[in-house]
C-alpha cells in the first residue's frame, strides 16, 4: 500500500471484492483527528448471491490513519448514518450445495461449467435470475430458505413487509429502490422477490455490522471475526487457515452490535501500519442476536472521526455506545447513587469506588461460550486484573450481550477510571458519558 498525501476529510466510495487484508489498496490517508466519510452498498446478501464475491460483505477500500502504528489503536467516533435504500430482501438461507466447494460464502464455482467465481449476468428476477456469464447455468450460492421484502418509510423509521406482487413489482427496479452505487459490484437482493411474512411492521434503528481496522492477513471481509472465521480453518480455498492459532489475527470487525451506531466511539486494535479503517454491512434493523443470521442490509452513507491511542495494545474491539443503549447497571452513576454509596461506605467503613465508568469489550469465538471467555481474556489484558475480578465486576456491574450467533459478544462493566487512565482511554470514556 503506498502513502499518500494525508487529508483532514477523506470519502470513499471504492469498494473491495470481499476482502481485507493489507493487499487491499488505500483509499486515503486521514489525519490523525480528521474524519471519514464513506458511502457503501449493502452487505451480505447481495455480495452472497454474487459469485464473482471472495467475501460475503461489500466493504469500503481501507483508509490509512497518519501516526497510527502497530500496537497503537484507533478509536472510531461514529458521528452519523443515513440510509438511502427504500426497501430490501432478507430471510432465512438455503444453500445451492453444487455452487460453491468448502464455503458458499467464499469459494463460489459455477455448478455447471466449473469456472470459479464467475462473472454473472441478471436475466429476469427471482431465485433463478443471476445467471453464469459462461455458460448461463444459476451460479448463485444462496436461495432464501424463508424470504422477506420490507418496504421503509420515508424518515426510515418503520419498515413494512410486502406481499409477492409488491415484492416483484420492486425487483423490476431493484438497483435504483436499493440504491446501489455506481461503483458497487453486487446484484441486489431484491431481485430474489421473497414475499412471506406480508403485512408486519417494524421498527428500525440503522447500524453498522461491519466497521474497523485492517487484518495483517487477507480474510474474507465476513469473516474477520471468531465465529464466521472458523470456517477458514482447514478449508482448501484460497483463504484457508492451518488452525484456531492463525485466527488470531483477526480484528473482529464483523461483528453485527446493533449498538454499533451513530453516538457510538469503537476503539480499533491496529495491527498494520496506519490501521486501515474500512465500513461496510450497514442495516437498517436488527434483533440482539441476529437469529436468521441476516437482516435489512441496505445503502447508506456512514461520518466517523478518528483518533490515535498511542501504544494501547489491544487484541480486539472496545465498545463505548450511547448511554441509553447500556443495561440499566452498567450505566454511570448518578450523583444521588454516590451520594448513597459514600453513606453506606462510611457506616461500613470502606472507600467507595465511585469513579468508574462503562466500557463494553467485545469478544468473539465459535459459540457464546467460546466468545465470552474471548472478552474474559481480553479484559483481563486490558485492566491488568485476574478473571475471577473480571468476572465478578461484570456480574456486579455489568454483563454480558449477545451481538450476533453464534459467536459475537458485548462483555459490560463498570471499569476504574483510574485504570482506564493508566491504559489512555479514560478521556474517551469521561467524554463519551460526560464524566
Amino acid at each position: 500500500m503506498a502513502q499518500q498525501e494525508v487529508q483532514q476529510e477523506v470519502y470513499v466510495d471504492q469498494y473491495t471484492l470481499g476482502l481485507v487484508g493489507p493487499d487491499q489498496e488505500w483509499a486515503g490517508t486521514v489525519a490523525d483527528g480528521g474524519t471519514i466519510e464513506t458511502y457503501t452498498p449493502p452487505g451480505c446478501w447481495g455480495p452472497m448471491i454474487t459469485p464473482e464475491f471472495h467475501g460475503g460483505h461489500e466493504v469500503t477500500r481501507p483508509v490509512r490513519v497518519e501516526g497510527a502504528s502497530v500496537g497503537d489503536a484507533v478509536a472510531i467516533h461514529i458521528r452519523d448514518m443515513s440510509v438511502t435504500s427504500m426497501a430490501t430482501s432478507t430471510g432465512s438461507m438455503a444453500e445451492r450445495e453444487d455452487a460453491f466447494g468448502d464455503d458458499p460464502f467464499v469459494d463460489h464455482r459455477c455448478p455447471e461449467c466449473g469456472t470459479e467465481w464467475p462473472e454473472s449476468v441478471v436475466e429476469g428476477t427471482g431465485e433463478d435470475a443471476i445467471k453464469c456469464a459462461e455458460c448461463g447455468a444459476n451460479a448463485s450460492s444462496f436461495g432464501f430458505e424463508y424470504g422477506y421484502t420490507v418496504a421503509f418509510d420515508d424518515d426510515h423509521t418503520v419498515g413494512i413487509t410486502l406481499d409477492e406482487d409488491g415484492a416483484h413489482e420492486l425487483a423490476e427496479d431493484a438497483a435504483e429502490v436499493m440504491d446501489i452505487p455506481e461503483n458497487s459490484r453486487q446484484h441486489p437482493i431484491l431481485l430474489y422477490e421473497p414475499g412471506e411474512m406480508p403485512g408486519t411492521l417494524g421498527r428500525l434503528r440503522p447500524f453498522i455490522g461491519n466497521i474497523g481496522t485492517t487484518p495483517p492477513v487477507t480474510l474474507p471481509d465476513s469473516h474477520n471475526a471468531g465465529d464466521f472465521g472458523q470456517f477458514l480453518i482447514g478449508a482448501e480455498h484460497d483463504y484457508g487457515l492451518a488452525d484456531e492459532a492463525d485466527l488470531e489475527d483477526r480484528t473482529d470487525g464483523h461483528m453485527d452490535i446493533p449498538q454499533v451506531r451513530p453516538g457510538a466511539t469503537l476503539i480499533c486494535p491496529v495491527k498494520i501500519d496506519g490501521a486501515g479503517i474500512y465500513v461496510g454491512d450497514l442495516h437498517a434493523n436488527q434483533g440482539d442476536g441476529e437469529l436468521s443470521l441476516h437482516t435489512t442490509d441496505v445503502s447508506g452513507t456512514v461520518r466517523i472521526d478518528v483518533e490515535v491511542i498511542d501504544g494501547l495494545d489491544l487484541d480486539g474491539p472496545i465498545l463505548l455506545p450511547p448511554e441509553e443503549d447500556l443495561p440499566f447497571i452498567s450505566k454511570p452513576y448518578s450523583d444521588d447513587e454516590r451520594d448513597a454509596g459514600r453513606e453506606l461506605g462510611a457506616e461500613h467503613g470502606v472507600d467507595v469506588e465511585a469513579d468508574m465508568g462503562p466500557i463494553q469489550v467485545i469478544g468473539s469465538g465459535a459459540t457464546v461460550n467460546d466468545a465470552t471467555q474471548n472478552a474474559f481474556d481480553r479484559a483481563t489484558d486490558l485492566l491488568d486484573m485476574s478473571e475471577g475480578e473480571v468476572r465478578s465486576r461484570c456480574t456486579f456491574t455489568g454483563g454480558v450481550q449477545i451481538g450476533r450467533l453464534p459467536g459475537v459478544v458485548q462483555l459490560d462493566m463498570l471499569a476504574p477510571l483510574d485504570v482506564l487512565e493508566e491504559r489512555g482511554i479514560d478521556h474517551l470514556v469521561r467524554e463519551q458519558y460526560d464524566l
